[in-house]
């Protein structure tokens, strides 16, 4: 007899080990009930994950169940926020236990790495799709937002740009990856990492800031335009992920990092007079931070080689219902 509804919430979802003392209801009624602390005030985001649009028919079940979650969290870390709780919603096209056993395990692995608690949400049958809601915690006027950028800030991204990117082009077969870059990539493209800790730390110290899902040059505009402003990039100083300067031309490597998506890095806004602050918290030897520009008052985005050459490649990255 095929397993149902109800049965799989209790054997897959309903099994995670209480990770928080703040959740007072969890799965298995209506509603979860759970407890907001004092002078925190609460960040939810929400993101729907779809097959054959956000990840291709080999991907692995725990990589899926991963990325589900990370790019939730990504969400919060670019508010500066501490993940809390989770909900999902999964509509499956069949019931293979075997697989949902998979997901969990990817799904409940990173919830493990920064104590979060499923509390609830919804299971169906149709096309295979995950939408995750995740909820976190900020200190009451602390959030960081991308209206707030001013002329003169400094514009830093964590890590390197445009592994993922080539990950996915490697799985349409569009590039041919060494064994090691090949690696290298997919982690990048199937698991990426949220930048919570960093995100935390910038709260008091950035002025502005928000995760690289859809590619950098996009994402950077959500600020601009937000915060009324414009940018200068100084296209040498973005950091080129590895695997794309093994594989590509320079300039093909620099277009894929600057409009790539799937990065789930941090792009912030700093003022100039907060940059040692930022370094004292985020000392270099730790943390792996880059100045690629500056905010500035002149609307617009100007991507600059040192000698003065601007920049005529590919400026938009991934959306939606555009073709």
């Amino acid at each position: 007899m095929t397993i149902g509804e109800f049965e799989l919430i209790e054997k897959f979802f309903a099994t995670q080990t209480k990770q928080r003392n703040d959740v007072a209801l969890g799965i298995g009624d209506d509603a979860a009930i759970v407890t907001i602390p004092d002078g925190q005030q609460l960040v939810i985001t929400t993101d729907t994950l779809v097959a054959e649009v956000h990840f291709s028919a080999i991907t692995s079940a725990y990589d899926i169940g991963y990325k589900s979650i990370a790019v939730n969290l990504s969400d919060l870390a670019a508010m500066g926020a501490t993940p809390s709780w989770v909900t999902l919603a999964l509509t499956l096209p069949c019931v293979r236990e075997n697989w949902l056993q998979e997901f969990c395990q990817g799904f409940f692995d990173l919830a493990a790495d920064y104590q979060i608690q499923l509390i609830g949400g919804n299971l169906s049958q149709g096309p295979l799709s995950i939408t995750v809601e995740a909820f976190g915690f900020i200190p009451f006027n602390q959030a960081l937002m991308r209206n707030q950028a001013k002329a003169g800030d400094l514009i830093y991204i964590t890590n390197s740009l445009g592994d993922a990117a080539l990950g996915l082009l490697n799985l349409q077969e569009k590039v041919t990856l060494s064994a090691s870059d090949k690696k290298i990539a997919l982690a990048k493209l199937n698991r990426p990492e949220p930048q919570i800790e960093i995100g935390s730390k910038l709260r008091g110290i950035a002025s502005a800031a928000i995760d690289i899902s859809d590619g950098l040059l996009a994402d950077l505009g959500h600020i601009l335009a937000k915060s009324n402003v414009g940018a200068l990039i100084q296209l040498e100083k973005i950091p080129i992920g590895a695997s794309l300067l093994h594989t590509l031309a320079s300039d093909d490597a620099l277009t894929l990092a600057l409009s790539g998506g799937d990065d789930y890095e941090l792009c912030f806004t700093v003022p100039q007079e907060k940059q040692t602050a930022l370094e004292k918290a985020l000392p270099k030897n730790l943390y792996h931070l880059t100045c690629i520009g500056t905010i500035t008052s002149q609307k617009g985005l100007d991507l600059q080689y040192q000698n003065g050459k601007q920049y005529s490649g590919e400026h938009y990255g991934y959306q939606h219902f555009q073709k």
